[in-house]
């Protein structure tokens, strides 16, 4: 029985077949609504059921860390991995959230592994020509949605328990983009040393990232274009000749005919 479910578990998160990658995107859908609830919930007060779905949500997660850690060769060190340590201090945050906090906006990793898998990837191309044609612009926009969700939630996390001007997500949500796109109207700052230095942080290290993503999505650096004699299929916007084997190759763009 062990080995029976050791290997159904493998199946579902390396497998190829149609099974597989449909139960990937139900995870994936999964993941994106645990985040949904978890944005929603900051603007509600705590109640009995909010606790109740948070202890389900972490049974969850507890039997999707299980399934993945029993699919993965070397257990030891997936433990390790960085995204098992977030699902793992995700579940204690959810089952003792009076010490820890709320962690669970740390989810968004997952979501963001599974929708970059590579047979997910390979299959959105086969099934959808406007993701073929447009998928670096629509990771990128995926990234910077990941970035701004991430950098939120940290503010909000470390800010809503002592900043009277951070409330809720949205709060937190209005200072992170005033603060990346440098417009910082200062109706909301943070407070104490530790908000200080995650200011620090966000705009020293934030505000070259958020512009770096936001020109990929409004002007990619590169264009997929099989070359006709070594396959290679991304070059860049302007270019003549395969960068890989040198032939000539036919980039269309606006005007042509």
């Amino acid at each position: 029985m062990f080995r029976n479910l050791t290997a159904w578990c493998r199946e579902l998160y390396y497998g190829t077949n149609e099974s597989a990658l449909r139960g990937r995107y139900i995870l994936l859908v999964i993941d994106l609504l645990i985040l949904a609830y978890f944005v929603v919930t900051t603007f509600l007060p705590f109640d009995h059921w909010i606790a109740t779905i948070d202890y389900v949500v972490a049974v969850w997660l507890i039997l999707e860390f299980i399934s993945r850690l029993l699919a993965d060769d070397d257990k030891a060190a997936f433990i390790t991995k960085p995204l098992a340590v977030v699902d793992f201090a995700i579940i204690v945050s959810l089952l003792l959230p009076v010490i820890f906090g709320n962690m669970a906006f740390l989810r968004v990793l997952r979501a963001m592994r599974l929708a970059r898998s590579y047979l997910v990837t390979r299959r959105l191309r086969q099934q959808s020509q406007f993701f073929a044609k447009n998928e670096e612009v629509i990771f990128s926009a995926i990234n910077l949605m990941v970035f701004i969700f991430v950098v939120t939630a940290i503010v909000y996390v470390l800010q809503s328990e002592t900043n009277p001007s951070i409330n809720n997500y949205i709060d937190a949500l209005y200072f992170t983009i005033t603060t990346l796109t440098t417009t910082g109207f200062g109706d909301i700052t943070l407070v104490g040393s530790t908000g200080r230095l995650l200011a620090v942080v966000i705009m020293i290290v934030g505000v070259a990232l958020f512009i770096r993503l936001v020109q990929t999505i409004f002007r990619p650096s590169k264009v997929r274009v099989d070359c006709p004699s070594c396959g290679l299929t991304r070059h860049e916007i302007d270019a003549v000749h395969c960068k890989h084997c040198g032939h000539l190759i036919n980039i269309r763009t606006e005007g042509t005919d």
